[in-house]
Parts: C-alpha cells; sequence; structure tokens
C-alpha cells in the first residue's frame, strides 16, 4: 500500500512545479540554494534597472504639508505689513532657543540661547484670550488664591491675553526700561497676536526684557531692572 511520492519537476523558468496545481497544499519544503540565489539576482537585476517607459515616482516630501500652509499664508499678506507676517510663519517653523530660568530683575526670567539678530521675532505671548470683564474677576479671584503674578496682556480695548494658568515661556519676560525687546500686535487671518520682536543684537545667555508700559496709576509698582536710565516705577 505505499506510494512512491512523485518526483516534483521543474518549470522552464527555474520555479518548482506544483504537482498538486497549489503550493498551499504541497506544505513546506526547501529551496535549493542555487534556485534561491537566481532568483534574488533576478530580483536585484529588475530593482536596480526599472523599465524606460515607466516613470520614477519620487517619495513626497516631508516638509509638503509645511509649504502649502506658508503658501496659503503668503496668499493672505497684504498691506504694509507682509513683513510682519512672514516673519511670524517663519517663527512658527523655526523657534528661537529660549530657557527660563532665575532672574536678578524679578522670580523669573527667559533667557536666549542662540544669538538673536536685531529686528527679529523672538516669542509669541500665547494665552487665552478674554474680555474685560472676565479679566477683571479673574484677577480677583487669583488674589484671593494666593497668586501673586497675574501674567495679562492687553491686545486692544476689548481683548486681553491671559497666560497665567495657560500660556509659554513669554509669560516669564521681565520688564526693562532699557530692554533689548518690545511687544507688537499683529493679524494674522483676521486674528490678532501679540509678537515680541529684538529691539537689537542679543547674545547667548542674555535675559530677554521688554517695557510693560504700565498706565500711571497712584499705588506705584517698583521696577528693579537696574538699568542705567531706570525709571525706579512700572507704572
Amino acid at each position: 500500500t505505499s506510494f512512491s511520492t512523485p518526483k516534483k519537476k521543474k518549470r522552464d523558468d527555474g520555479m518548482r512545479e506544483h504537482v498538486t496545481g497549489c503550493a498551499r497544499s504541497e506544505g513546506y519544503y526547501k529551496i535549493d540554494k542555487k534556485d534561491k540565489l537566481k532568483y534574488l539576482n533576478n530580483s536585484r537585476a529588475f530593482a536596480e534597472e526599472p523599465p524606460a517607459d515607466t516613470q520614477v515616482r519620487r517619495p513626497p516630501l516631508l516638509n509638503a504639508g509645511r509649504r502649502s500652509e506658508q503658501r496659503r499664508l503668503l496668499s493672505s499678506f497684504t498691506g504694509s505689513c507682509d513683513s510682519d507676517l512672514l516673519k511670524f510663519n517663519q517663527l512658527k517653523f523655526r523657534k528661537k532657543k529660549l530657557k527660563f530660568c532665575k532672574s536678578h530683575i524679578h522670580d523669573w526670567g527667559l533667557f536666549a540661547m542662540e544669538p538673536i539678530a536685531a529686528d527679529e521675532m523672538v516669542i509669541e505671548y500665547v494665552g487665552q484670550n478674554i474680555r474685560q470683564v472676565i479679566a477683571d474677576m479673574r484677577e480677583k479671584r487669583y488674589e484671593d488664591e494666593g497668586i501673586g503674578s497675574s501674567y495679562m496682556f492687553r491686545v486692544d480695548h476689548d481683548t486681553i491675553i491671559d497666560a497665567t494658568k495657560c500660556g509659554n515661556f513669554a509669560r516669564f519676560i521681565n520688564h526693562s526700561c532699557n530692554p533689548n525687546c518690545y511687544a507688537k500686535v499683529i493679524t494674522v487671518e483676521s486674528q490678532k497676536k501679540i509678537v515680541i520682536y529684538s529691539k537689537q543684537h542679543i547674545n547667548v545667555n542674555e535675559e530677554i526684557t521688554y517695557d510693560y508700559k504700565f498706565p500711571i496709576e497712584d499705588v506705584k509698582i517698583p521696577c528693579l531692572c537696574g538699568s542705567e536710565n531706570c525709571r525706579g516705577t512700572l507704572n
């Protein structure tokens, strides 16, 4: 009752011919090293020499999305603020290297970790956009919670950016009567933003400062910037 298994033949192209017509029904069998080497050589030659009539497609660039975003923003730039919006677009994709640490002016401060040329965008002041009524309520609440400093920046008559609990490193920038930066309000896609510009060249490990320009009040806030032309108070 023993049947001899028929010897498996090879096709003209060198590959093994399946007796049952399907490789899955015959189980596992080992491929000769010669056949395997021949197959690998053929696959390498096909990969190295693509057909001449086929067009080689290059993989899409990784920054294609960024470029489309830049083109979309550039198309919306009109008027005299083109340079400001262009710089803001560059700032989004190439952020300045900054760090915050203890400052001799007040508590924490923001310092440059790379040289920054004059008239460059340093950082955007990020926070929650709130109305004046909400700002007054939050200021009282922060005092009740024991928060000594509130980081609120006025954009216009109706809008204030609150970075006390939701902001970035820009809230650590201290005031100076002789600052190396200044704040400017720009409009990007019908939305107002506050961006910190450099007034002069800023060296590595130099603290970034700007003038808060607080309104004049009876209760004075002492200034500790230590500059030669220090006014003595922030307001």
